[in-house]
């Protein structure tokens, strides 16, 4: 099956959000050590915190939301990108990377994976993140998954139209990766969200292993 490769947000108190966001609180219903029988925890938790997937319900009112994305989608080979040395993702930067034709499925690491190994505690409006002509060019590509690793694909400030163009292609976008450990090539991604009714987005489990290819049938 090949070594897993955790690449999602330990969830946690405290744990850099966007700004605004009331972010996550995990609190004790019922607990032993103060006489309960059992111990019960009470999550509360915007969905946009840590790793999770962004549906078209974020930015278009009639969009799909999160219950409906297509688990074919989100399970499947994935090509890994390194893009260590730039301040934002143009679409020449895409096209450099020379990925294979067939690539449905793409996951952007960049200096932002360093942010996550280092432990950091508040959030970087500096993050890496696309440009408008490479969320077009992610559109033109006819990729289907893109994901990053930061909180959003959509550089801090911008306008929203780099996630309506992917959005509006039905492309899922699954934010907030940790990639530090992850060097470029491809693998095997396996994502499932939760499956919140009528929700824009959802917080997910992502996780890579090494790909291998179907063996063809033997004779």
């Amino acid at each position: 099956m090949g070594r897993m490769i955790d690449i999602s947000l330990l969830l946690r108190t405290g744990m850099p959000v966007w700004p605004g966001s009331p972010g996550l609180r995990l609190a004790p219903l019922a607990e032993m050590g103060k006489g309960d029988p059992i111990n019960v925890s009470r999550l509360d938790l915007e969905v946009h915190t840590g790793t999770h997937v962004d549906a078209p319900r974020h930015f278009f009112p009639e969009g799909g939301t999160a219950e409906r994305l297509d688990l074919n989608v989100l399970v499947g080979p994935a090509q890994v990108a390194y893009l260590p040395a730039i301040q934002a993702i143009t679409g020449d930067d895409l096209q450099e990377l020379e990925l294979p034709p067939d690539t449905e499925r793409l996951l952007l690491r960049t200096r932002n994976s360093e942010l996550w190994a280092q432990g950091e505690q508040t959030f970087r409006e500096d993050f890496v993140a696309l440009t408008l002509d490479a969320a077009r060019w992610v559109v033109d590509r006819r990729i289907r998954l893109l994901g990053i690793d930061y909180l959003s694909v959509q550089r801090f400030g911008d306008d929203p139209e780099t996630h309506r163009v992917l959005l509006s292609a039905d492309i899922i976008l699954l934010e907030g990766l940790d990639l530090s450990r992850v060097e470029a090539g491809q693998y095997e991604l396996l994502c499932l969200p939760l499956r919140l009714a009528g929700a824009e987005a959802a917080p997910a489990r992502a996780v890579l292993r090494p790909y291998q290819a179907s063996n063809p049938a033997s004779p």
